[in-house]
């Protein structure tokens, strides 16, 4: 009997039925489009302002105490205490190994520059500089997996440009800044004389590098040349970082040893810079982490503005949905107040006019939810393409929470209608008043 007064009703109804499912249709498309997107332009976005640099600085915990200013870490990097390098697998078996996307070591050494010509005569003339020994792309050991990682500054500072190629880690090969190219008239294919105290090398220029930084001044070698001319073998000065984070909060700054263990689980098993900075200390006990501010609170700021203006499209598509549903439900009700006046007459309860009323917006809402999460899909899809460049992947599990979503709509656009039905007298309608 319920089914067939559902029935009639649509038939009766139908045109204003279609109205209230498309325009629930229209916000779960909405919905869907704009939570398909955030779901994949957060990571996107993370990782685009990866390629932007590291946001990880760690030194040795030994060195001097740190002078920041403005999230500037001014604190020398040329003297104090040295890391071993055989240490650097342990990042990739914290908690969070899979957000660790890249770390590159440096060695710092002071040099004088002589050229050389192609073919081996020296040149007289000798400039001071600074070698910096790095890693360009090197295959670092995991402990306890038996695998290995490939990282160095092709994955923490991929914007660098070069001009030739990057040196092969292990070879006798070197890339020079380009301010420093420019100023000594280093080209590349020539090999050059680097010495330190009493020790020489003579790597060939492979590449002039373009990184807006000190590096356009310095000379950049594999890691182990510089190991080789400071007489450091296994050690380096300083690493950067480059791992995924979510934007800090509140929660994200307080100081770990004042949670209690409930909100130290829940810290510690979130990407926060803080967090995977705290993981980072318990596998390398000998490091200090620190967060490269400038570039971190940035990131933050934007992918927060990002999120805050996704859920805003949504609030309001869904309240306007609401609003209308709100409508189209209040017509009903005056349209058929004999009908209901009639069916409490005949002995129908509160619960079961309002379990019928509540039953048309449910349906509707499964059918507008529906034609929405399928129109929304390829919003996204558009939304993706057009704005971010990206295609965002189809989560069937958005359907549920969608249609959800519209039936939440559903029922609250018809809360006055429904409290106005529910109250209304059969013996005043039948009369006609």
């Amino acid at each position: 009997m319920f089914l067939r007064v559902l029935k009639d009703s649509f038939a009766r109804q139908s045109r204003r039925k279609l109205l209230t499912a498309a325009t629930l249709a229209l916000a779960t498309a909405v919905a869907t489009a704009t939570l398909s997107v955030a779901l994949d332009v957060g990571d996107r976005l993370a990782r685009e302002f990866r390629s932007l640099g590291a946001n990880l600085l760690v030194t040795p915990q030994a060195d001097t105490l740190p002078l920041e200013i403005g999230g500037v870490d001014y604190r020398p990097v040329d003297d104090g205490a040295y890391l071993p390098e055989a240490e650097l697998g342990k990042l990739k078996t914290i908690f969070w190994r899979n957000n660790i996307i890249g770390f590159a070591p440096f060695l710092d050494v002071p040099i004088t520059i002589g050229q050389a010509s192609p073919v081996g005569g020296s040149d007289s003339s000798e400039r001071r500089a600074t070698l910096i020994g790095t890693w360009y792309r090197h295959n670092v050991q995991i402990p306890n997996d038996g695998g290995t990682f490939s990282t160095g500054v092709s994955a923490t500072n991929p914007y660098w440009s070069i001009q030739g190629r990057w040196f092969g880690d292990g070879a006798p090969e070197c890339v020079v800044g380009a301010a420093l190219a420019r100023r000594a008239g280093i080209t590349v294919g020539q090999t050059i004389t680097l010495r330190a105290g009493d020790k020489t090398l003579q790597p060939k220029v492979v590449g002039v590098v373009s990184s807006g930084g000190q590096e356009d001044d310095a000379v950049l070698a594999p890691l182990v040349l510089a190991q080789q001319l400071s007489n450091r073998p296994g050690s380096y000065r300083r690493l950067l970082v480059s791992a995924l984070t979510k934007p800090e909060d509140a929660f994200s700054q307080r100081d770990p040893h004042t949670m209690t263990s409930e909100e130290y689980d829940r810290w510690y098993c979130s990407p926060y810079i803080s967090s995977i900075s705290h993981q980072m200390q318990e596998q390398i006990p000998t490091v200090q982490v620190r967060a490269i501010r400038q570039v971190a609170e940035g990131e933050g700021r934007i992918l927060s503005r990002v999120g805050s203006l996704m859920w805003l499209v949504t609030i309001a598509a869904l309240l306007g949905a609401a609003l209308a549903v709100a409508a189209t439900a209040g017509t009903t009700v005056l349209e058929r107040t004999a009908e209901i006046g009639l069916m409490k007459a005949l002995g129908a309860r509160r619960a079961m006019v309002g379990a019928f009323f509540l039953g048309e917006q449910w349906l509707l809402a499964l059918l507008g939810g529906t034609v929405g999460y399928v129109v929304g899909l390829g919003l996204a899809r558009f939304l993706g393409e057009r704005v971010f460049g990206i295609s965002p992947e189809i989560r069937p599990i958005l359907l549920p929470v969608v249609l959800g979503v519209a039936a939440a709509v559903a029922t609250i656009g018809s809360i006055v209608p429904l409290r106005r039905l529910i109250k209304l007298d059969p013996a005043v309608v039948l009369r006609g008043e």
